[in-house]
């Protein structure tokens, strides 16, 4: 039996999390959430984030880095929610684009993820969940967690312009961008099986590489 490798990317809200959970209940995968880890560096970079980002962001890609070796162990096909590759091109970009992360710190964070990535296997598809910020902010609401009814519209749709961005150029493995605005896969069965559909389609190697536009 082949053995497949899926990661589910995607902005705060977008739907990753319940995506994995429902594909690995249905295909019998191994579901890999991401890891909740203490930083002992978040309550500094909160303070001063500017000092900090550059340690903070270091210890999620390690973190990170980890959990994506350790899948890779699995015996059976997994499919994972967040990718190391978004630690790094979506949210420490985004601190270095907003003046949080210096010009030196950013440049060897950059330079010390590239490598590494070269390293590590691929998945054999990524999933890109795209969403509007309307839509993030009501999918927000609906989970009902306080720390993120702080987060601000314009702070969704700066990382919405960056994952277009980064699933544009992205090249080590296929991407499927899936439009999930008018996509309900949690009270719609048949919508999960559009998403299925496009997947099993193009881990066959048929070129389904967009949905829901």
């Amino acid at each position: 039996m082949t053995k497949y490798f899926i990661t589910i990317a995607g902005n705060i809200g977008v739907g990753k999390s319940t995506l994995v959970r429902l594909l690995a209940e249905r295909l019998g995968w191994e579901p890999v959430f991401e890891a909740v880890t203490e930083n002992p560096y978040l309550a500094d970079f909160y303070q001063d984030m500017r000092h900090w980002s550059f340690h903070s962001q270091v210890f999620f890609l390690s973190r990170r880095l980890q959990q994506h070796h350790q899948l890779l162990q699995h015996a059976r096909s997994a499919i994972q929610d967040r990718s190391v590759y978004e630690d790094a091109e979506i949210f420490a970009r985004n601190l270095y684009v907003q003046g949080h992360m210096s010009d030196r710190d950013w440049s060897a964070y950059h330079d010390l993820y590239q490598t590494l990535a070269m390293l590590l296997p691929p998945p054999d598809l990524v999933i890109y969940l795209k969403a509007s910020v309307p839509t993030l902010r009501r999918r927000i609401a609906q989970r009902g967690r306080d720390y993120e009814r702080a987060i601000s519209d314009a702070y969704l749709q700066q990382l919405n312009e960056l994952y277009d961005a980064w699933s544009e150029s992205f090249s080590l493995s296929p991407v499927l961008i899936v439009d999930t605005n008018n996509l309900d896969y949690v009270q719609n069965g048949a919508h999960l099986d559009q998403i299925w559909e496009r997947i099993r389609g193009r881990l066959m190697g048929r070129d389904f590489l967009s949905l829901g536009d």
